[in-house]
């Protein structure tokens, strides 16, 4: 097509009538795979006659394009754009930058970047050249810094080998951009594109040292040449003609971003390359260089910039936050904090802490957008700009690093401003003040709590200056102090009618007429909820709370909001049961709204997602507050099929683990499974199969209800076959070269599933689970997976002794697979505790498949094999019986410490830990505590390749499998005893094989299994008396 008619058609996918615009983008999709249509699309796109719609649509076009064929992911898509178009693209698409109007300029921009990622410079090695020559020319150079702030941005997160090629682009174009950025600081009365300029500048350095300095750097004449002009242009006023009148523009205005990334620079000089406490020498000068030279010269230049919060001036809300961030960093250091001392008043009292007062951008959100008030205020994402939340850090760090000089007073002002309000008539209180100083005792909750005087004095603080505000006739502050209250609802009250009052006030909260006020009612009602000693104070009110909160859910997604209900639903267990429906319908519509909005919003995804994950984390907690109850999951079902059958696909890999863990707790706990529940096991064997590697532990779970709950349906059916999908996934796992060890854990997992469960009725997967099984073990490095890996084995001979030695003996690898076995058996450290096989459910495991064998006939075990099994079953018996005593007796010393203890206020604050994140290290294992009790009851202990451990693991007791009714001792004992009436010879030769201290456990094993057998008809007598 010539390049007429190609406008043509992109003219056409601009028209309103539908099928016009059908036409011409269909005929667009057939083109692009033509040669030079690349070429064609770039030329218009340059055209300065041609139709600016037209341009537009067809840089749209090109950008697409290129960003999914110019290097497509997929190594087996075959590259459809022609090497000769992909040069002349290469050639040309540069040169016209600086030409075109902004707008086609981004499209253009994006595919440069394409370009970059994916060619230099193997593919383009020219363009460094073309940089530094257009740096050069005038009339090119914002081009030229334009492509190199690109290029420079390619390697912004890269580390070592993978900077080299930043290092030459740095030696190269530097000292040009050095004097560019020189000249342009010199220009009296710059006009607005100067600052265009000098962005792209600021932007190419922070890239080119946002993880590490280039070396060129170091030499302090450099360095300090590019310095002087960063100072000169922080300390010089933002002109004042020309800033736009409208906020959000002014805030975007040229001078402004200069300010900002000048800004952005220097805090990470300072904080990643200024501290002392770095090891390397050359790093360590450097650090010591900039400390004395430029570290106090920009504190005082912050502060002079600050000044603009104090006289009525303007700053950016980015750049307050950029300055604060300086500040605190500067707290901690004694040089720095020595320089801020003398202004320390001012800084805390005329800058901190106005900010931290409700305003009037505050007041006129709350007005006019109440949901976009309420998103904003707990949006992660906003408080890394917020000046407010900069403001509290600077607080919170001054007062946890230098409280000595600031605490007393910085609460001795909070407290003067109390009492004013306190004091003045109701049309001059200062509320926006009083908002202010309730935030500061809010953020200053930790460490007033743990601060003699203010400790003892906190309860009377409340009363007389938080609790009045629930009745204000003001909103913001009626809202303030329900979060204040909420952050100090776990102290100890001295009077619980004062806990009560505020507990009913910020349950009335939730019917507030202003939606902020309903949303931090609710916010604090999850810290009264959890410090509640008495439930009788919400018991009465519990449907009405709950109606409320679905009310709330209608209108706002906040991740807040669902983890105070599973809070609500957390402490009351099963007296949620007659709410359980309704509770799981309200969410379930609440996930299908926040997906929606997400899905349709790009700004709104972040918190979509987040509210969404919260109301499956919800649903998990209800389904097992319930999980006694099992007719109640039936009902459920339904309402959640629709979810677990969308988000059990790549559609959900955001929300895999928590959907995951609603599927476990959906199999364990219903009566029985349903076919519509077992319609989602397709769904997971494909994305196991495709992308779902990372979440296979999580998948072991449910695939294990599957074929434990419903092992008919998992043998009988055929459509599909279940049985064959499950091998089909397994064996592509384990044997694929690139999988690590870690990686497959789970795999020997289920195939034990399938063994122990589905006894006699799986017989033709022996040999393939065994060969599978079998090579996996050769490479096997991990000692972890090599005992799970011999515990299949051992898991075959349990299941069938005969078939699965006459398989190994047909395999060609019996004497290969028992001499690995009895050496890992062997293997002891130091301590004399054992190197594989650590866990209770490993030895047992080992000591049936073991125990198995000896059932068989003489002519299956030669006398010295069998009198070598013997051996090493009596010894891992003797093993099992010693961890298994050890465990009860933790058990109970760990019952009887627990045994009346009263969790205080520290251990909320420990959990709180948890809540925000600051779990164990140990990242690879589940981390939803719901799911890994389900893991645990199912089997399935977190692993630990920490092989240097002497721990024999006890902590699986909590097992359920088949094997769980099968007592080790009593099964050993009756196989030697039918050995014995069978083949009295062959006992009586074993027997005299055996010395004197073999002959003694043997004695002993027979005694412990007598007395587990009256153990066992004991807990069988009481277990029938209790029913």
């Amino acid at each position: 097509m010539d390049l007429q008619s190609l406008a043509v058609a992109l003219r056409a996918a601009l028209s309103h009538v539908p099928d016009e615009r059908k036409a011409a983008e269909d005929s667009l999709a057939q083109l692009q795979y033509t040669p030079q249509h690349l070429v064609r699309l770039l030329q218009i796109i340059v055209d300065g006659n041609c139709d600016m719609a037209v341009r537009q649509v067809a840089s749209i076009h090109f950008k697409n394009f290129v960003a999914k064929n110019w290097s497509p992911t997929d190594p087996e898509e075959k590259h459809i754009i022609p090497e000769s178009d992909k040069s002349m693209v290469r050639e040309n698409i540069l040169g016209f930058v600086i030409q075109l109007p902004p707008l086609i300029r981004a499209q253009l921009g994006e595919s440069i970047k394409t370009l970059i990622l994916a060619d230099y410079p193997e593919q383009w090695p020219s363009l460094l050249h073309w940089v530094t020559h257009n740096l050069e020319s005038q009339d090119q150079i914002f081009g030229a810094l334009y492509v190199l702030r690109i290029l420079t941005r390619k390697y912004e997160f890269k580390l070592e080998d993978e900077r080299i090629p930043l290092y030459q682009i740095v030696e190269e174009c530097f000292p040009r951009l050095l004097s560019i950025f020189s000249n342009l600081v010199r220009i009296v009365n710059p006009p607005i594109e100067v600052a265009d300029l000098i962005k792209l500048i600021c932007k190419i350095f922070w890239s080119s040292i946002y993880l590490e300095i280039p070396k060129q750097l170091f030499d302090p004449n450099i360095f300090n040449a590019w310095m002087i002009l960063f100072l000169n242009l922080l300390e010089r006023p933002v002109p004042v003609e020309g800033q736009p009148l409208d906020p959000d523009a002014r805030k975007s205005w040229g001078w402004w971003k200069v300010k900002k990334w000048i800004i952005h620079i220097l805090n990470r000089l300072y904080t990643r390359f200024a501290d002392m406490r770095v090891q390397r020498p050359e790093s360590k000068a450097f650090a010591q260089m900039f400390q004395k030279n430029y570290a106090g010269k920009i504190l005082g230049c912050h502060l002079q910039l600050l000044n603009a919060i104090r006289t009525g001036g303007y700053l950016p809300d980015r750049v307050i936050n950029l300055i604060l961030q300086y500040l605190t960093n500067s707290v901690t250091k004694n040089s720095m904090y020595q320089l801020m001392q003398p202004q320390i008043d001012i800084i805390l009292f005329e800058i901190i802490f106005p900010l931290m007062c409700f305003n009037d951008n505050d007041q006129m959100l709350w007005d006019e957008d109440p949901h976009e008030y309420v998103q904003k205020g707990y949006d992660i994402i906003e408080d890394l700009y917020n000046p407010r939340t900069a403001a509290m850090d600077f607080v919170s760090e001054l007062v946890r690093k230098r409280g000595k000089d600031n605490l007393q007073k910085f609460i001795h002002f909070t407290v003067e401003i109390f009492m004013r309000y306190h004091e003045a008539s109701i049309e001059v209180k200062p509320y926006r003040q009083k908002d202010g100083a309730l935030l500061a005792i809010g953020t200053l909750c930790d460490r007033l709590k743990q601060t003699e005087p203010y400790k003892a004095e906190l309860e009377r603080m409340l009363v007389q200056h938080v609790f009045p505000e629930f009745n204000s006739h003001v909103g913001h502050l009626r809202a303030k102090a329900t979060w204040v209250a909420g952050q100090y609802a776990h102290i100890n009250f001295s009077d619980q009618n004062n806990f009560r009052k505020a507990m009913h006030c910020v349950i009335a909260g939730l019917r507030d007429p202003e939606l902020p006020v309903r949303v931090d009612s609710v916010f604090a009602l999850r810290s009264f909820v959890e410090a509640c000693k008495d439930l009788d104070e919400i018991r009465p009110i519990l449907p009405q709370l709950l109606d409320e909160f679905f009310k709330l859910m209608s209108e706002v997604e906040n991740e807040d909001l669902v983890s105070t209900l599973e809070t609500i639903v957390d402490k009351f267990g099963e007296e949620m049961a007659p709410y359980a429906l309704g509770l799981c319908q309200s969410l379930a519509a609440a996930f299908w709204r926040c997906m929606a909005s997400s899905e349709a919003d790009d700004e709104v995804e972040d918190t979509g997602a987040l509210a969404a994950v919260g109301c499956l984390r919800a649903i998990s907690t209800i389904l097992e507050s319930i999980s006694s109850l099992p007719h109640l999951f039936t009902q459920i079902e339904p309402t959640l099929l629709p979810i677990l059958r969308r988000m059990l696909t790549s559609d959900g890999q955001d929300v895999y683990e928590e959907v995951l863990e609603i599927v476990s707790y959906m199999t364990f706990y219903s009566p029985s499974i349903s076919l519509d529940m077992w319609g989602l096991w397709p769904l997971m064997m494909e994305a196991l199969n495709d992308w779902a590697i990372d979440f296979f532990e999580n998948i072991l779970v449910p695939l294990d209800n599957y074929i434990s709950r419903g092992t008919d349906h998992f043998v009988a059916c055929k459509n599909p076959d279940y049985q064959q999908s499950l091998w089909r996934a397994l064996s592509s796992i384990v044997t694929d070269q690139n999988m690590e060890d870690s990686d497959i854990s789970s795999a020997p997992k289920l195939i034990e599933v399938v063994f122990q469960n589905c006894k006699g009725q799986v017989d033709h997967w022996i040999e393939p689970y065994l060969r599978l099984t079998i090579d996996r073990l050769r490479r096997t490095q991990k000692p972890y997976l090599k005992c799970l890996l011999v515990q299949v084995i051992a898991n075959t001979l349990y299941y069938n002794p005969s078939l699965t030695l006459g398989t190994l003996y047909k395999l060609g690898v019996a004497t290969e697979i028992f001499n690995l076995w009895f050496a890992m058996l062997q293997q002891v450290k130091k301590s004399g505790m054992r190197v594989n096989f650590k866990r209770e459910h490993d030895k047992k495991i080992c000591c049936l498949g073991l125990t198995s064998l000896i059932s068989l006939p003489a002519n299956h075990i030669p006398p010295e094999a069998l009198e070598r099994i013997f051996k090493a079953t009596l010894e891992l018996l003797v093993s099992y019986k010693d961890q298994v005593a050890e465990s009860k007796r933790n058990n109970e010393a760990t019952a009887e410490d627990l045994d009346g203890f009263d969790g205080g206020e520290e251990d909320e604050e420990i959990e709180s830990d948890k809540e925000m994140g600051f779990d164990d290290e140990d990242g690879d294992e589940v981390t939803s505590v719901n799911l890994q009790r389900l893991r645990e009851a199912r089997g399935f202990q977190p692993h630990y390749d920490d092989d240097d451990s002497d721990d024999d693991f006890s902590g699986d007791e909590e097992i359920q499998s088949p094997i769980d009714e099968v007592d080790p001792f009593i099964f050993f004992v009756d196989n030697v005893q039918a050995m014995q009436a069978s083949d009295p010879a062959r006992f009586q030769s074993l027997m005299q094989t055996l010395d004197f201290r073999y002959q003694a456990l043997a004695t002993g094993i027979a005694q412990h299994a007598d007395e587990r057998k009256v153990e066992i008809e004991k807990d069988k007598l009481e277990k029938a008396n209790a029913h």
